[in-house]
């Protein structure tokens, strides 16, 4: 038995059961490992960026982690930018990464990078593996890491040699890390907090935001008027009628100010105070109102179920908190745009769909309009780093092949990683994938008149146009093995999302609005 299959047989062992992947050279026993040891479903990317947000889309929807295989350090660099998403997901990832065997690199061949530099400021975790011999015991220490409360991203480099050099087999599994339980000091502050008369919003992230949690935020708001709120790119959020609604917090820095002006105390839950995206000239990046206090019910590694249901005892709240009803929009009328094809998205979304997120400045219609659709899971772009949305919602679709994943896509963003249109067509994943093509990066026509740009002509609008020449999402996608068609009137938007929402497999819609 060499390194990489005794890593392999520990990843199985452990639980992780999907390897994201794009290889090289030197994740050749790797690959070889992959294919004589049962357990690994290997998922081929080509590109890995489209790989390891597949990686997060699956951790999201799973709770656990998938493997990734990435080629050396520019394998790895190429990937960073969804590791960023995931990482601010606190998506649980075990990358695997390989590099040059040990005694080759002093050679300084070609393909040398610091891969650690590359590694550390996506990863909580990161380690490169000295001997075959520790390759087991490092993966299973790696796959423990990444469950490390809340989640996060472990990275282990694989260095040839130690993949081809025999090993002594496995590694058992670790324990899995468990959130630690919140004080009944941290409950007691937060108790007298919603006594006190004052306004409060909770803040929740994490396993808050799924059924449990909400219905238990739900009891504690019924019983004391405080408000519910989620960042604005919370990781995964359970929406849809019986769901306790849950305010998400706007995007931009006066549009927080203002939501929050009345707030004269915000309890955490798994959360971080609320922050403008950007610093802008003359606004707020601290986003509170002065002299609001901030009480920390739970912090991120912490049990923040745990503490909605203790803190609900202590109230004595029992009684259930509104719930959005069931109530789908009548058919739409007048011009295709980001609202009316919101409305055709939530007459057809099935019951248990995914949601997956980058719509962008074209997303807003859809939220509105699901919010009182059928159950669904919502996932957006947390980490800001554009070229998320396919991905994400391609791994969300193996990680639960029994739900509809539909995907709101804006067209900037979808052509960073549209390559994993390929992986779905391949993998026969039941993912819709619905552009919204404005040919242009539209928030940044909104941030450029925010920022106070000044001077603003001809040359730099051409920066943010996606014109001349126009892309064509249809040709795309078919050349990637997607059936895709074009809408430019509601009545074409419709029925073709409904016949996407009835049938099975990769579908594309181009939305000209």
């Amino acid at each position: 038995m060499n390194g990489a299959e005794s890593l392999v047989l520990t990843l199985v062992g452990a639980g992780v059961d999907t390897c994201f992947s794009n290889p090289g050279t030197s994740e050749m026993h790797f690959v070889a490992a992959l294919d004589s040891i049962s357990g690994i479903r290997p998922i081929l990317g080509l590109f890995e960026g489209a790989v390891t947000g597949m990686a997060d889309g699956y951790g999201r929807m799973a709770g656990k982690p998938a493997a990734t295989l990435l080629h050396l350090g520019p394998g790895l660099a190429n990937g960073l930018a969804n590791l960023h998403n995931a990482r601010r997901a606190a998506t649980p990832i075990v990358n695997i990464v390989g590099d040059h065997a040990t005694y080759h690199a002093q050679y300084d061949a070609p393909l040398a990078s610091d891969i650690m530099g590359f590694a550390r400021p996506v990863s909580g975790w990161v380690h490169s593996s000295v001997s075959a011999k520790t390759v087991a015991a490092d993966g299973a220490r790696a796959v423990a890491a990444a469950y490390a409360p809340p989640g996060q991203i472990a990275t282990l480099i694989l260095p040839a040699d130690t993949a081809w050099n025999e090993a002594e087999g496995p590694a058992p599994a670790l324990a899995r890390p468990q959130p630690s339980p919140v004080s009944d000091a941290a409950v007691g502050r937060a108790v007298s907090a919603l006594r006190s008369g004052k306004k409060t919003a909770i803040l929740m992230r994490g396993a808050c935001l799924l059924d449990a949690g909400l219905a238990a935020a739900g009891r504690i708001a019924a019983a004391t008027g405080a408000r519910l709120l989620c960042d604005t790119f919370a990781p995964r959020l359970a929406r849809g009628a019986g769901r306790v609604v849950i305010d998400r917090i706007p995007y931009f820095a006066e549009q927080i100010v203002e939501t929050l002006a009345e707030v004269e105390q915000v309890i955490l839950v798994g959360a971080k105070p609320p922050v403008s995206f950007f610093a802008y000239p003359g606004k707020p990046s601290w986003c509170l109102p002065e002299g609001a206090e901030v009480i920390y019910l739970a912090h991120a590694h912490e049990d923040g179920l745990g503490a909605l249901e203790a803190l609900a005892s202590a109230l004595g709240a029992s009684a259930a908190g509104p719930a959005a009803s069931y109530a789908r929009p009548d058919p739409p009328t007048g011009r295709l745009n980001q609202h009316t094809a919101g409305q055709v998205i939530a007459r057809h979304l099935p019951e248990g769909a995914i949601l997956a997120d980058e719509g962008a400045t074209s997303s807003g219609g859809t939220m509105a309009a699901t919010i009182t659709g059928p159950p669904h899971d919502h996932l957006p772009l947390t980490g800001g780093s554009i070229g998320q949305g396919i991905p994400l919602a391609t791994g969300a679709a193996v990680a639960r092949p029994d739900a509809k994943v539909v995907c709101i896509q804006g067209d900037g963003g979808a052509m960073y990683t549209l390559q994993a249109l390929w992986t779905q067509a391949r993998e026969k994943l039941d993912v819709t994938t619905v552009i919204f093509a404005n040919h242009s990066y539209g928030i940044l026509n909104v941030e450029l008149a925010r920022v106070g740009a000044r001077n603003v002509g001809p040359k730099a609008l051409s920066m943010l146009d996606l014109h001349n020449p126009e892309l064509n999402f249809v040709k795309l996608a078919g050349g990637l093995g997607v059936e895709a068609s074009r809408a430019e009137t509601i009545e074409e938007f419709e029925a073709q999302f409904a016949d996407a929402m009835a049938g099975k497999g990769p579908r594309l819609i181009e939305v000209m609005v």
